[in-house]
């Protein structure tokens, strides 16, 4: 007998120098997927692309116990502004290495050696589960329908993120 859908609260980031509500087709995709599986998207919000404005929006939601995961989308290229993962990384109490392996490659069958230029990672941080996808609508439509899609599903096995959900602040 399969468990009943456990949905969870997921927090949106697009960071970007240019977007807006009205031209955010990635943050878009990104809420309207988590909607569409049956989550509850309970913020989502743009910021610019510097570390410490990421930073403290992301720290906020950690902190926030109805947050169960933030999902980032862009700043994870090469150009001199792309700072997510700067951004994220120290925030992580552990790092989810697969998540931007399994990413690459995946991508890899869509825009081939271009991924390489791909930092997207993952983590977890105060029992809040951190994703950063890069800026594109079709990153995000990999990175929710490839991955997330199950892991955010606990009716998925072997095992999936939510089951852990309960166990993140075990010491």
């Amino acid at each position: 007998m399969n468990p009943e859908f456990i949905p969870i609260n997921i927090a949106v980031l697009t960071i970007s120098d240019s977007r807006q509500f009205d031209n955010d087709t990635s943050g878009k995709v990104l809420e309207d997927k988590a909607n569409a599986d049956g989550h509850q998207v309970i913020d989502r919000q743009i910021v610019a692309d510097d570390i410490y404005q990421i930073r403290a929006i992301v720290s906020a939601w950690i902190a926030d116990p109805a947050v169960n995961a933030i999902v980032t989308t862009g700043g994870t290229g090469l150009t001199g502004r792309d700072g997510t993962p700067e951004a994220v990384k120290v925030l992580f109490d552990k790092e989810i290495e697969g998540f931007g392996e399994l990413f690459r490659s995946l991508s890899y069958q869509v825009i081939k050696t271009s991924t390489v230029q791909s930092r997207a990672v993952a983590g977890v941080a105060n029992g809040t589960f951190i994703f950063s996808l890069p800026g594109s609508s079709g990153a995000c439509r990999t990175g929710w329908d490839e991955i997330l899609h199950e892991q955010l599903d606990n009716r998925h096995k072997p095992c999936n993120f939510v089951e852990l959900m309960p166990r993140l602040k075990e010491t």
